[in-house]
């Protein structure tokens, strides 16, 4: 199946792919071995990354500052 990029850089996913994640509003998408790749994303599993933040103690700040930290270790 083909799916043709639009000038604004958007795709349109075959009819029949799409059927196959019928609850499925948003995909991860991510580069691998030259290829796109498109993952589902199940919103309960955004409240489940919460959840378990929040049983490690892990807090907005503490990923603030994380980001912080990566990014210094790049340049």
């Amino acid at each position: 199946m083909l799916a043709k990029k639009t000038v604004k850089n958007q795709l349109t996913l075959p009819k029949k792919i799409v059927e196959k994640f019928p609850a499925t509003e948003y995909f991860d998408v991510r580069v691998e071995n030259d290829a796109i790749v498109l993952r589902p994303v199940r919103p309960e599993g955004v409240e489940e990354v919460r959840e378990k933040l929040a049983r490690l103690g892990i807090t907005e700040k503490d990923i603030r500052s994380a980001i912080v930290w990566a990014r210094a270790k790049r340049r």
